[in-house]
């Protein structure tokens, strides 16, 4: 569990039992559905928010809590594939993210450790060079002056490094923490385990529905970091989803100051927070597709490993994971969700920079709601989409979800389950069915389908976190086949052995 999550418990909420009325559904309640609840509440809206566990315990509550415009080396691909003028506007619409996040901040007194740091990319590699120097001259172009090749006080071998001044960190359960007050106060209802299953558009009327109850509503937000539902959009065919790791430490010895990532692969990302009073490292990263991972490579042993090099004497305080959606062509979906569902928005796709993103992208569709342009809309067009641009990108996409929706037959006796070492899985055919078995410390086991409840495609087993991860769309299941992470909205089949 995060750092953040066990330094504030949020305030826990019933669930959706009876139909209910709304002007506005939101599914989802990450910081993109409660920062949207609370800039269409001050309009003057009534909002309802629907989570299907509990509000920010999933991306918001394992994120790093870095609040940054610098996305990697990002704004030459930008100033290169889209023009001068978009780069420029996707610059300052991540600024003024950062500025709204801090206003909420100050307006709402909210205590979450909220502190301005310079950001910087780094890379160990000389490889990379050229591409540091390449994203210098388009900020440059762009009007923006970035921090080149300062000396990092990392214990690294970097080559080159680029830097953007001014840009935050938070906890962002405690910022969650400070927003829900003030929605209480505007009258939004808020549900938890309330997994909606289904939204339909009627005339003029959307129509969310659980398994229990549904909310008529005017308008509906998904922003459950990767939507759920599959027709119309294909939304699937334009994205995949990443699973980073991270570890908080305790240390007595000096401490780096600002934030910082590398351009390479594996990722390496650092921060400090403020924990029980001290101020501790984070060290995450060791980004991959979900599912795709071998067992064999262990992230939080890659991460220890960074850690020891920093820090040689420390104590690992927490361990925790987070999944993320990113587009085909690295840019967020923001908008309508479809042209025959123009009721129904959504934001998805930020790309692990959702604590920025999220601003945005609740101030965009509040202004679509409230019949208002919005300058940095185009930037994030959901209706888009440039196969030509980005086929390798799409061909990689398609290849996988053929790849993974037919499973393998594997002719295994049932004596083999004997095989199996305990903490591990293993596909195997018993009875003539396929079935995932995973084997506990104690030789309990836990047989599954290891066939994805959303689209079909075949599980693989995450070892590292005892789950059974779809490499097609990121949907991830519990050992007991129980569904964690979306879009699916359903468990797995389980078998008795």
């Amino acid at each position: 569990m995060s750092i953040w999550i066990n330094s504030c418990n949020l305030k826990k909420y019933n669930k959706l039992e009876n139909d209910i009325n709304c002007d506005v559904c939101i599914i989802g309640g990450g910081i993109t559905g409660i920062s949207t609840a609370y800039y269409l509440s001050k309009k003057g809206f009534s909002v309802s928010i629907l989570e299907k566990d509990n509000l920010a315990n999933k991306t918001t509550g394992n994120t790093t809590g870095k609040i940054t415009s610098e996305h990697d080396l990002f704004y030459d691909y930008l100033l290169k594939s889209f023009g001068l003028n978009f780069a420029k506007d996707y610059l300052e619409a991540n600024e003024l993210a950062i500025q709204n996040i801090k206003q909420i901040i100050d307006e709402n007194n909210i205590d979450c450790d909220f502190e301005y740091k310079n950001n910087f990319v780094f890379t160990e590699s000389l490889d990379y060079i050229q591409k540091f120097k390449d994203e210098y001259k388009s900020l440059k172009k762009i009007g923006f002056s970035p921090i080149f090749n300062e000396k990092l006080d990392l214990p690294f071998n970097i080559v080159s490094s680029l830097g953007f001044p001014n840009q935050a960190q938070f906890n962002s359960i405690k910022y969650i923490n400070g927003i829900i007050y003030n929605l209480e106060k505007n009258n939004v209802q808020i549900y938890e385990n309330s997994k909606v299953i289904d939204v339909k558009q009627n005339d003029d009327i959307c129509i969310v529905s659980t398994k229990i109850a549904n909310v008529n509503c005017k308008y509906a937000v998904i922003t459950t970091r990767y939507p759920f539902i599959n027709f119309p959009g294909l939304h699937f065919l334009k994205m995949y989803q990443s699973t980073s790791y991270a570890i908080a430490i305790d240390t007595n010895m000096p401490l780096f100051d600002n934030m910082y990532i590398n351009f390479e692969q594996p990722t390496i990302s650092l921060r400090t927070a403020i924990y029980n009073n001290k101020r501790i490292p984070i060290i995450a990263g060791f980004t991959h597709k979900t599912g795709e991972k071998k067992d064999s490579e262990n992230p939080y042993f890659f991460l220890e490993q960074i850690a020891k090099k920093i820090f040689p004497d420390y104590n690992i305080i927490s361990k925790w994971c987070s999944e993320d959606s990113i587009s085909v062509d690295k840019l967020p979906y923001i908008g309508s969700f479809s042209t025959f569902m123009p009721h129904v928005y959504f934001a998805t796709g930020f790309k692990k920079w959702g604590m920025t993103t999220s601003n945005l992208a609740s101030n965009i569709i509040c202004d679509y709601i409230c019949g208002k342009e919005n300058k940095y809309s185009y930037l994030f067009d959901s209706k888009r989409f440039h196969p030509i641009k980005n086929i390798g990108e799409v061909k990689n996409i398609v290849t996988d979800v053929s790849k993974y929706l037919v499973l393998k037959k594997l002719n295994i006796k049932k004596s083999d389950i004997e095989k199996i070492k305990p903490n591990t899985a293993k596909v195997m055919k018993l009875d003539g069915k396929i079935v995932g078995i995973y084997k506990d410390e104690i030789n309990n086991l836990f047989a599954v389908k290891p066939i994805c409840s959303h689209l079909g495609c075949n599980l693989n087993w995450n070892n590292t976190l005892k789950t059974w991860d779809c490499p097609c769309h990121g949907s991830r299941f519990d050992y007991q086949g129980n569904c964690i992470y979306g879009p699916s909205v359903g468990n797995l089949k389980k078998y008795e052995i």
